[in-house]
C-alpha cells in the first residue's frame, strides 16, 4: 500500500518551504478561496469533510470552531506544536519542510473564526529546528500573506511562534493557554471551555499542527474528495509515526482504513519486520499513553474506531514497537515514571497516583516485588481513571492497568517468593 502525501508534500517536491515554490505548487490558492467566501461557509466546509483533530482527541475540528460566539470581538488561533508525546515526532518534520501549508492553515481558521492573530507554541527543544518556520512566516509578511489587508482584503492576521520550556503537561491545551500568559502549566477545570475564554479570557481555537496542514487541500479540492479517502468516522490521511524494535522506522501518511497496524510494522512500504529476526511482542499505538496491544491486536485497521474495539486508542497515531527480548515490567516502569515526573501535581488522583506507580514499578525492578503488589498496582490505576482533571492521569494509568492484564507473566518473573509457594494465577 504506497502513502500518500497530502501533508508530508515535501517528499514529492523539492524545497516546497520555499514560498515560491509552494505558490509554485498550488500554495495558498486555499486562502485566496475562502477570502471570497463567508466565514460561516468555511465553517461549513470543514464540518462536511469529517476533519478530526490530529493531536490524538480526535475532536471534530469544524464542530470546534463553530462553538466559537458569533461576532466576537478578540479571538485567537492557536497551534499546539508541543508534540511532547513519547514517539511523536510528525509535527516538527511538517514545520521543518512543508511550513506553509501549516501557516495557510492557520490562516483559513483564523478567518473563520475572525481572530486577527495566531501563536504557534511549540515544544521547548525545537527551537534549533524552528529556523525554517521562522523563515516561511518571515516570507509570509514579504509577500502580504500575513499582517495587515492580506492579499488585499479586509482581513488581517498576525502570526508568532512561542517555545515552551520542555514540559508535557503543556500538550494539554488548556495547561498550554496558561504556559503562553507566562502562568504556570497546569490545566484548568472546565468550564469555561476556550472556545469561550481562552488565551487572555477571550474565544480560543486550540489546534494540532497536522490538524491545521489538513486544511488547504480540503478548501481546494472538496469536503467530498477529502472523504473520499479514509473511513465514515475516519476520513483522510494519518501521518504515522513508527519507532522502536522496526526495520524501517520514520513518519508515513497513510490513508486511514486501508492498513492495518501488522501492514505498517511488517509491510514492504512500512517497518519492514523487526530486526535480527526477532519475534514481535508488543505495542503502544500511541506512544506512551493509549494501552498497549498484543500480536492478536494488530489485525485491525488504523482508524479511531479500529484499536477502540481491542480496548486501546489511536490517539496521535505513534507507534513504539517491542521485540520478544523486552521485560515489559521495564518498559511500563519506564512509561510510568515519565509520567510521574511530568504530571503538573495540580490533582491528588494524579500527583499521588502515578507517585505510588513508580515507587511500585521500582520495587519490582529492584527485585522485591511481590504478589501481592501486581494487585495493588492494578488497584492504584483503576481509582486513577475518571478522577483527574485532565488527560495526563487518565494516560497514566494505562501503562500499568494493560501490561498486568496482557503481560502478567512478566511481573510474576519479578516477584519475590520468598515462602516457597507457586505464583498465583491471574484471576485468584
Amino acid at each position: 500500500m504506497p502513502q500518500k502525501f497530502v501533508l508530508l508534500r515535501h517528499r514529492e517536491v523539492e524545497n516546497i518551504a520555499d514560498i515560491d515554490v509552494y505558490i509554485e505548487n498550488g500554495g495558498y490558492e486555499a486562502l485566496k478561496q475562502v477570502l471570497k467566501m463567508e466565514r460561516s461557509e468555511v465553517i461549513d466546509v470543514m464540518k462536511a469533510s469529517g476533519l478530526r483533530g490530529r493531536g490524538g482527541a480526535g475532536f471534530p475540528t469544524g464542530l470546534k470552531w463553530s462553538f466559537i460566539p458569533k461576532n466576537a470581538e478578540d479571538v485567537y488561533i492557536v497551534i499546539n506544536t508541543d508534540e511532547s508525546e513519547t514517539g511523536t515526532f510528525k509535527d516538527h518534520e511538517l514545520l521543518e519542510y512543508n511550513p506553509h501549508q501549516v501557516i495557510e492553515g492557520a490562516l483559513i481558521a483564523a478567518y473563520a473564526v475572525g481572530s486577527k492573530a495566531v501563536y504557534n507554541y511549540w515544544r521547548g527543544e525545537y527551537m534549533d529546528i524552528s529556523y525554517p518556520c521562522l523563515w516561511a512566516v518571515h516570507q509570509a509578511y514579504e509577500k502580504g500573506i500575513l499582517g495587515e489587508n492580506i492579499l488585499g482584503s479586509d482581513f488581517s492576521c498576525d502570526f508568532y511562534n512561542h517555545f515552551g520550556a520542555g514540559a508535557y503537561i503543556c500538550g494539554e491545551e488548556t495547561a498550554l493557554l496558561n504556559s503562553l500568559m507566562g502562568e504556570l502549566g497546569q490545566p484548568w477545570s472546565k468550564p469555561p471551555f476556550p472556545a469561550v475564554e481562552g488565551l487572555y479570557a477571550k474565544p480560543t481555537v486550540v489546534n494540532n499542527t497536522e490538524t491545521l496542514a489538513n486544511i488547504p487541500p480540503i478548501i481546494t479540492k472538496g469536503a467530498d474528495w477529502y472523504r473520499s479517502m479514509g473511513t465514515e468516522r475516519s476520513p483522510g490521511t494519518k501521518i504515522v509515526c513508527l519507532s522502536g524494535h522496526v526495520n524501517r522506522p520514520g513518519n508515513y501518511e497513510v490513508e486511514m482504513g486501508k492498513v492495518n497496524y501488522h501492514d505498517l510494522i511488517f509491510g514492504d512500504d512500512f517497518g519492514q519486520g523487526i530486526p535480527n529476526g526477532k519475534k514481535f511482542k508488543a505495542l503502544l499505538p500511541s506512544g506512551g499513553s493509549g494501552p498497549l496491544m498484543n500480536e492478536e491486536h494488530l489485525q485491525v485497521p488504523l482508524t479511531y474506531e479500529g484499536p477502540e474495539t481491542v480496548g486501546s486508542v489511536m490517539g496521535s497515531a505513534s507507534l513504539i514497537v517491542m521485540d520478544e527480548t523486552v521485560d515489559m515490567v521495564w518498559a511500563m516502569g519506564k512509561a510510568t515514571h515519565f509520567f510521574k515526573h511530568e504530571s503538573c501535581g495540580k490533582c491528588t488522583p494524579c500527583r499521588e497516583g502515578t507517585y505510588w506507580l513508580d515507587n511500585l514499578y521500582e520495587r519490582f525492578l529492584a527485585g522485591e516485588g511481590t504478589a501481592a503488589d501486581i494487585a495493588t498496582m492494578n488497584d492504584v490505576a483503576e481509582n486513577m481513571g475518571g478522577r483527574t482533571l485532565c488527560a495526563l492521569g487518565e494516560f497514566a494509568k494505562n501503562p500499568a492497568l494493560s501490561s498486568i492484564a496482557l503481560y502478567r507473566e512478566d511481573y510474576e518473573k519479578h516477584v519475590r517468593v520468598s515462602d516457597g509457594l507457586p505464583l498465583p494465577v491471574a484471576g485468584d
